[in-house]
Formats: structure tokens, sequence, C-alpha cells
């Protein structure tokens, strides 16, 4: 069962991530098209309605408007390996080309002091297709991941004085999950859903005209993933398929962000913003099929079991820069940086969930018309080659390897997003 808890875990990993924005390769990092342009760094700045998710309390004093917006993603993967000296053969592999689209809506209404808001947006709309055959498997197999998690969150902010604010939104998550991979000569397959509520807490001050400081606290949401898998290997016992639980943690979420404005046009912002992915320690399926609960529970030849997965990461810092230009009466312009650390281990990492430390540029577009206005913005992360080594565990290759794929991984994600927002009056 050591194939089975490979890909089944490699692709939970992912749920237990996705209300993050976006961390490290499976997800877009940054929610807005505003925010995007600016490389994320929108903590202490944080003044169009996407202030839900990255800082409540910039709610406050805000200009009420409705904001949507549309964001594409396109995963580029690749995976070498030369398995002729394991007793396999050499697999050079890619992802197929995919396009991985999402709506978002905001709203955002000022009544003096306080403001309200409403955000219904995707932050984790992603998927892994790989072709089998690269992996030497026959022509009819599936070799694919799906996620998509929808938050619903209302927020509330107060403006306690001209210059502090405080902010507060619930956030409702709602995830869905399809993954499928060939197991020898069988094919596994698996669906579920999950709902969890969480709360994100902002606080923003505004020390002067051209400073302004901002923090945010975005809570761990536990979170139980239900659904069916099937594997056909269990047709032989008349139990081809089984529902299962699996808990999953979204972890806690910290950041710090600082708006520096030397004039009327410039806009400078700083953020460091901390996933404590420690959190996600294990994951543990349990099958509701007695037989499916004990073989998945047996451990194999390799000392692993095919429901729970040790996963040993580590909490990561991204580091984010962030700048806005007015270039006319009508144009804003903006460009940014980030650095995004992979927090997964070389024991956990495979094709179904690459973990890569990235350096991701981005760049962005705002032209607004009266009480209207369109912002396009884009990010291309460049994922680092990360080998992962061949080791067996104890050094005796009867033991299997130590990490769960050896091999060369890489991956680029580029993506696009495209906004509207009408102020109004």
């Amino acid at each position: 069962m050591s194939k089975i808890k490979t890909t089944l875990i490699g692709l939970a990993l992912i749920i237990a991530i996705s209300s993050t924005a976006f961390a490290n390769g499976l997800s877009l990092n940054s929610v807005g098209a505003r925010a995007l342009g600016m490389g994320g760094a929108f903590v202490g700045v944080a003044n169009d309605a996407t202030a839900i998710y990255w800082n409540p309390a910039g709610l406050a004093g805000q200009q009420s408007s409705i904001l949507v917006f549309g964001t594409d993603i396109m995963p580029m993967a690749t995976y070498k390996m030369d398995y002729t000296n394991y007793g396999g053969g050499n697999i050079d592999a890619k992802t197929n080309t995919k396009h991985y689209i999402s709506p978002n809506a905001f709203f955002n209404y000022n009544m003096g002091k306080f403001s309200v808001g409403l955000g219904v947006y995707v932050p984790a709309g992603l998927g892994a297709e790989w072709n089998a055959t690269d992996f030497g498997y026959p022509e009819g197999y599936d070799f694919l991941s799906k996620i998509g998690v929808v938050n619903i969150s209302p927020a509330v902010a107060y403006q306690v004085t001209d210059q502090f604010s405080i902010g507060l939104a619930v956030n409702v998550y709602y995830a869905m999950f399809d993954m499928s991979k060939p197991d020898a000569a069988f094919q596994f397959e698996e669906s579920s859903t999950g709902l969890g509520y969480g709360a994100t807490l902002g606080l923003k001050y505004e020390l002067n005209d051209m400073l302004t400081f901002g923090a945010t606290f975005r809570t761990k949401t536990n979170v139980t993933m239900s659904g069916t898998a099937k594997f056909d290997a269990f047709a032989y016992y008349g139990v081809p398929e089984s529902k299962f639980d699996r808990d999953v943690a979204w972890p806690t979420w910290i950041a710090g962000g600082v708006a520096i404005r030397p004039n009327d046009k410039l806009t400078i912002a700083f953020d460091g913003q901390l996933s404590m992915w420690s959190e996600n320690q294990e994951l543990v399926a349990v099958y509701e099929n007695a037989i499916w609960n004990g073989a998945m529970t047996t451990v194999d030849a390799y000392g692993k079991t095919g429901d729970t997965f040790e996963l040993k990461w580590k909490d990561a810092l991204q580091l984010r820069l962030g700048v806005e230009y007015l270039l006319s009466e009508n144009i804003v312009g903006r460009v940014g940086y980030y650095y995004d650390p992979a927090p997964a281990p070389d024991e956990t990492v495979n094709v179904l969930f690459p973990s890569s430390t990235n350096n991701v540029v981005t760049g962005g577009l705002s032209y607004k018309m009266g009480q209207m206005c369109i912002t396009g913005a884009a990010e291309y992360l460049l994922g680092a080659e990360r080998e992962i080594a061949a080791d067996f565990i104890g050094g005796n290759p009867v033991n299997g390897f130590v990490n769960e794929q050896p091999g060369v991984h890489q991956m680029d994600i580029f993506a696009f997003s495209l906004g509207f927002t009408y102020f109004l009056k």
C-alpha cells in the first residue's frame, strides 16, 4: 500500500494548505489583481475590498465599492528520474497544459466609523495532471488532482481613532478535492469535500501621511474532509469503494506590513508573512469499510501504512515587496517581488504536490474611469530545481527509499488576474 500512501497523502496536503491563498507552488499567493501586481505586499496597504482577506481593519474609512475579478493559473512542472539502476525505467515527464480559473467577488460599505464587507472568493483552485504513460503506465490510466476552495467571509471594521482601525472577518471554507492515480495494475481514485470555520483579525495604524502599519492574524482551522475512495484492487473482496474521513488543518497565518508614501504618487510596501506549516504534522484517513481500514492500516515491507503520513513540515516566512506609482490621473502602475521558501523536506515531496523555493516577480496596471476601475496583473513563480536523493532506508534497497519520490522536481507557475471595481457614491 506504500504507493497508495504516497499519492493519497501527497494530494491531501493540498487541502491542508489551500486557505493560505496559494502557498508554495500549487496556489496563488495573492488575492486580488491589485495585490497580485504588488507582489502580495498588501497587509500594510489594504485599501480596497480585498482587505477582507489581507487585513480586515483596512475596510475602515474606505469608499464603498463592489469588486469582482478572475484569476487564471497555469502550472508548468517537470520530473526526471533514472530508475534503470533500481529495476525501473527512465522517467522524463511534464504536466499537461491546464488553465485553472477562479471567479471572486468582494463588497464593502462605509457607514462612517463602522464598515462592513463580504467576500466570496477562491483562495485556492488548481491541480496537477500528468501523462501516466510518462511514468511507464499504459494508456487508460488517470494521473491527476483537482482542488477548489471557496471562502465565504463576512467582515466588519471600526475606526477607533483617525489613525487606528481594527477589523474582523469570519471565514467559512468549503473545500473540494478529486484525485486519481494508477497503483501497479490498478486505479485508485478519491473525491472528498469539507467545511471549516475560522477568523481573521486585522489592525491598521496610520502614523502619518507617509507611514502606515498593518498586522493580521488568521486562525488555524480544523476540517474533516469526507468522501469516497475507489480502488480496483479491492474489487476482488467485493468492496471496490469505501467512504472515508481525513482530518486536516489549515495553518495559522501571521503577517505584518508597512506602507511608505514618500509623495502623493508613490507607495512602497514591505510585508513579512509567516505560515505555521508545522501545525500539519500528520494526516490520517479513516475508512468506513472494515476491509479497507484493515488493509490501509497494515504495516508494509517498508514500515509504512496507507492511512498515515508524517509531513515533517517547517514554518515558512515569505518576504514581499511591492511598488505602486500613479503614472497619470487615471493610470496606476505596479511591480512586486516575493521570496517563497519551501516548507516540505525532501522526504515528503512528490509530483502531485511539488514543494520548491520560489522567486516571484509581479506587475500590473489600473485604469480608472469615473466610478469604475479596471485592473490587470500577472505574476511568474520561478521554482528552484529540487533534486531529491535516491537514498535507501538503512542503506539497504530492500527497505525502500528514504524520500517519497527521488529525482529532479521543478515547477513554474504563471498567473494572470483581471478585475473590475465599481465605487458607490
